[in-house]
């Protein structure tokens, strides 16, 4: 029986741990945008823009 209260307690540590963790991540910055910089990639180079300021495709680039 005193086996169950170690293990019970070992894993209330071990959540706390992770908790902590999590807060700290959370903190931190972690989680503020997880979205856009695996999407940027694929649409990095359909627009660039000149120093003029004006936009031009990829197509008109190679031209």
């Amino acid at each position: 029986m005193s086996v169950i209260y170690l293990l019970i307690s070992i894993s209330i540590l071990v959540a706390i741990g992770f908790f902590i963790a999590f807060i700290r991540a959370v903190k931190t910055g972690q989680y503020d945008d997880d979205y856009t910089p695996s999407v940027r990639m694929l649409f990095d180079d359909e627009l660039k823009i000149n120093p003029n300021k004006s936009v031009q495709t990829t197509e008109e680039k190679q031209i």
